[in-house]
């Protein structure tokens, strides 16, 4: 009896693999069970992958504005359809204690005739001031005196669509002539961004050409305010002033805050966040069924030898442990191949769509235990039946 009690609590690693040598009996179950676990967790990375790049890519723009805080309209949605707000806001908030100084930033959709294949599509277009650039990346703020000149624009290098040619030329000094919204302009330089869900790519000017675009908008509105604060001032404290003297109409928040507002919209408001956490659950919901019909016809087959170890004592915690173990290792295999076939299809999602997608630590692991609870849940519900079975009746 005490040879038998030590038995039962030694540790998983110490016993006879049990649950991993019954799998390895039918090679072709195993292969057929891997599969399904691989493909589960293949439709789990895609699903969360391609939400996360819904999110990265539409707020790429927001994310790389510099300014310490941002003004923009109360009725103010999502950057790509925004509301705007009258410019004298900017104008109004100077001379408050911190404020450095404030910039009118400008944002419409534009139809853009591709140089290369002739072909229109949307994209982006941003008017922003020449003294100083409006955005963190590099390459805008050293093209800032190549926009000054009428109908040029910058070029987003990583815009869907086939640009090399255009690129090429520009990189050698050369620019490019096209079209936006039938009117001609040259491309004089380029910087890299990234295409989004809601746009192929964008577009930087200054903001006379700009409002030379849109002569049927005012002057005096504009999408966003760029707002630096002194040295050593607090962004949030400068916001709390700013909220005091503003009227209803404009809203300030810290850039942090601002790109939570608008990952948050895409996220809560529109569909597609729903569609693909939907899309999430059911491929958990897949690889279950899955899992638990290979676990459910194994424990069948060994009934034999379950009811065995029953009858000998042993009591159905430890018949639970073999079958989860028998999870745990199905877990682990399904997962491998399943990740490696995420990555081939993140890497070709890059190069097709242009969309920013990557594996991180966090999806990985995130995966990983939906996994493992996706097989030890379908093991548990695959040993029901066993716990309930009586020795005598099945021998």
């Amino acid at each position: 009896m005490t040879l038998k009690l030590n038995i039962l609590h030694w540790p998983l690693w110490q016993r006879t693999p049990m649950g991993w040598l019954q799998l390895r009996k039918n090679k072709s179950r195993l292969l057929v069970a891997i599969a399904g676990i691989g493909f589960a967790d293949l439709l789990m990375f895609a699903q969360l992958g391609i939400q996360a790049a819904l999110f990265e890519s539409n707020t790429l723009l927001n994310a790389s504005l510099k300014a310490d805080i941002i003004l923009r309209s109360a009725q103010y949605r999502d950057l790509s359809l925004a509301n705007t707000f009258p410019r004298r806001r900017l104008f109004q908030i100077r001379d408050i204690p911190g404020v450095a100084s404030a910039d009118a930033f400008y944002v419409e959709p534009v139809v853009w005739k591709n140089p290369q294949t002739r072909r229109k599509t949307q994209v982006t277009m941003v008017g922003i001031s020449t003294e100083r650039s409006a955005l963190t990346i590099p390459e805008v703020e050293s093209n800032l005196t190549a926009i000054r000149q009428a109908d040029t624009v910058l070029f987003d290098e990583l815009s869907r669509g086939s640009y090399q040619e255009v690129i090429q030329a520009t990189r050698q000094g050369n620019p490019v002539t096209t079209e936006i919204d039938r009117r001609t302009v040259q491309v004089v330089g380029l910087f890299p961004l990234g295409a989004s869900f809601a746009t192929d790519g964008t577009v930087i000017t200054s903001q006379d050409t700009f409002l030379r675009f849109f002569p049927q908008r005012s002057p005096g509105q504009v999408t966003l305010g760029l707002i630096h604060v002194a040295p050593g001032a607090d962004p949030k404290a400068v916001v709390a002033q700013l909220q005091a003297v503003l009227p209803p109409d404009t809203i300030a928040a810290t850039k942090a805050d601002y790109v939570a507002f608008e990952q948050a919209y895409w996220a809560e408001t529109t569909p597609i966040g729903v569609v693909f956490g939907f899309g999430t659950i059911m491929a958990f919901a897949v690889g279950t069924v899955i899992v638990f019909q290979i676990l459910a016809t194994d424990v069948a087959d060994h009934l034999p030898e379950y009811a065995t170890f029953k009858a000998m004592g042993y009591r159905d915690r430890f018949l639970l442990a073999t079958v989860l173990e028998e999870a745990v290792v199905l877990a682990i295999l399904g997962f491998i191949p399943g990740l490696a076939l995420a990555l081939g299809q993140y890497a070709l999602i890059r190069q097709v769509a242009a969309l920013p997608i990557a594996m991180t630590g966090a999806r990985l692991g995130f995966v990983f235990f939906l996994t493992l609870v996706m097989c030890s849940f379908s093991g548990y519900v695959a040993t029901r039946k066993l716990q309930s079975a009586d020795p005598a009746d099945i021998f």
